[in-house]
């Protein structure tokens, strides 16, 4: 059974955390750092959901992919099985940074490549499979990896590989209104420059952990709040949507905006 917390108000539960999400009609599920994972449903408590996670397990995402709930861990791959009411093994024992359904496929970001799910033949390697990525875009033209010395791109038409080294991790991506955008492990935003290479952005005083997307809108989590990806004059920028934390993390609803943070819990902003 789910361990309950004694505190139950969202600010209150001040933990660091990685993640969150939004997954089975409203239920919040949230990652603290080296904490392992909490559910939480409207006006009632947290609770803890250890149960199937091996013992110091360190969650790095939770992804919600086609109403499935995952924990990409230090440890392998999770899902979360609802009839056992405990996460359950996917048989992919790596250290997993992002989990995406596409394509009727399920594929995974790991420290030893990228990954897809068969049925009939469990895992399958399918890309640099003696490099850390730590996020990939799958889209009809492009495949796109970041790794830990840069992006890597698949170019579909003409079957051949193209390599962007940036001399550090990248460790997020997102696409916005054409163009290819990146974090890297230094807080700096990549950009594509549509001629063909990449130009980094660095926004004074801010570092940004990571790129959420969601629907048509990509949002920064920075040091210093959360922004939204925007385009002014023909150029990226960033607007700001709430300041005063560093956040980690966001998920939403029709209404509603949750941000996993360092200091102040797990927030939430009306939309």
């Amino acid at each position: 059974m789910p361990q309950r917390s004694s505190r139950d108000s969202f600010t209150d539960f001040l933990l660091h955390f990685s993640s969150v999400k939004i997954w089975n009609n409203g239920l919040l599920v949230a990652a603290p750092m080296g904490q392992g994972i909490y559910m939480k449903r409207e006006h009632q408590d947290w609770e803890s959901l250890p149960g199937g996670l091996p013992e110091g397990v360190h969650v790095n995402r939770l992804n919600v992919e086609r109403g499935r709930l995952f924990a990409c861990t230090n440890l392998g791959l999770f899902e979360f099985d609802e009839q056992v009411d405990s996460w359950r093994d996917t048989g992919l024992a790596l250290s997993s940074f992002h989990v995406k359904a596409t394509a009727g496929t399920l594929w995974a970001a790991t420290q030893y490549g990228l990954w897809a799910a068969q049925t009939a033949k469990g895992w399958l390697k399918i890309a640099c499979s003696t490099q850390f990525v730590y996020d990939f875009l799958h889209i009809p033209e492009y495949l796109i990896l970041a790794l830990e010395d840069g992006i890597k791109v698949y170019d579909r038409l003409t079957g051949g590989w193209m390599n962007f080294g940036m001399q550090q991790a990248v460790i997020g991506l997102a696409m916005y209104q054409g163009h290819f955008l990146g974090i890297t492990e230094k807080g700096a935003l990549l950009c594509s420059n549509q001629k063909g290479s990449f130009e980094q952005i660095r926004f004074p005083h801010l570092f940004l952990f990571s790129l959420v997307t969601k629907g048509q809108e990509v949002y920064a989590c920075t040091d210093r709040g959360l922004y939204r990806i925007s385009k002014i004059g023909g150029r990226i920028t960033l607007l700001s949507v709430r300041l005063g934390c560093p956040v980690t993390d966001i998920d939403c609803s029709a209404d509603m905006l949750y941000m996993a943070t360092l200091f102040q819990g797990i927030q939430r902003i009306s939309i």
